[in-house]
């Protein structure tokens, strides 16, 4: 769906580089985060993929064609969901998704099928300037979705939403996933990331330091360890560290779990992927 090759980028009358020889791909229904703190390239990167800034230099191919060669017919495959909600405030939220309706061509669903997805539909003739940031945010997303894009961006998809509508927009972006939809995902928010993605880029000053699924890298930079909490003498909790590898074979794990009192808890030790966005690139996720 995607194809970047060597992509660098400078914006008019900057002394450096914005981005620095990006290269990486987006296969078709593929959920594809792209990680990194503010400054890092990331929407950047995003305003090149779809066609808001030119001039580049390398290669970037968008549904088999270059960016550069599409024409306006290319917003008739892709929706973007902003980070800053965009709309017209006087207008109610249908009247808001009835405008941009009639500017695509082809098929597009009613507005209140997009606001249901994104639990606004009782709110649909509500003017928008009487909403709050996280019902803008979600309003966002509903009018990415108006045209059935093949490849949808997201940037901050969750951000300023409650734990109950951010968990809705986090299915529906796996529904469409599901559906036959790409999606590209800009944030710095790890356990989005971690729980989306099916592939991760981590970027920082404009150049991306690793690209993988979210399970691989916390096998190639976790810790394999197992812990263990019992109880042991007057309701005295105790705390164990093994090895997971060969912990069938560990005598000192097995003796525990034969001779403790009471095990109160065993699980393993995961890390996450902040943690290995650290200490892959050497920097935190600092907003």
């Amino acid at each position: 769906m995607i194809t970047v090759k060597e992509l660098e980028y400078s914006y008019p009358g900057a002394a450096q580089q914005v981005l620095k020889g990006l290269h990486f791909d987006i296969a078709e229904n593929e959920i594809f985060g792209f990680l990194g703190p503010s400054g890092a390239g990331k929407s950047t990167t995003q305003k090149l993929l779809i066609g808001l800034l030119r001039n580049y230099t390398g290669q970037v191919r968008v549904m088999d064609a270059e960016i550069s060669a599409w024409g306006s017919d290319l917003y008739e495959h892709v929706g973007v969901s902003f980070e800053l909600p965009n709309h017209f405030l006087k207008l109610t939220a249908r009247e808001n998704l009835s405008y941009f309706r009639s500017l695509y061509s082809g098929e597009t669903l009613s507005p209140l099928e997009v606001l249901q997805w994104v639990g606004l539909h009782d709110e649909a003739d509500k003017k928008v300037a009487e909403f709050s940031k996280g019902m803008k945010m979600r309003l966002n997303v509903a009018r990415s979705l108006l045209h059935r894009p093949k490849l949808l961006f997201l940037d901050e998809p969750t951000n300023g939403l409650d734990p109950a509508n951010a968990r809705r927009i986090k299915d529906l972006v796996l529904r469409l996933r599901d559906e036959g939809t790409t999606v590209f995902i800009t944030t710095h928010d790890m356990m989005v990331a971690d729980e989306l993605c099916d592939r991760v880029a981590f970027i920082t000053n404009g150049q991306i330091n690793v690209v993988d699924a979210p399970s691989a890298l916390k096998k190639e930079y976790g810790k394999r360890s197992l812990y263990v909490e019992y109880l042991e003498g007057d309701d005295v909790v105790l705390r164990r560290e093994f090895a997971l590898d060969g912990l069938g074979e560990n005598e000192g794990f097995i003796d525990l779990l034969n001779t403790a009192d009471r095990i109160e808890t065993i699980h393993t030790q995961e890390t996450t992927l902040e943690n290995i966005f650290i200490q892959v690139t050497g920097q935190e996720l600092v907003e």
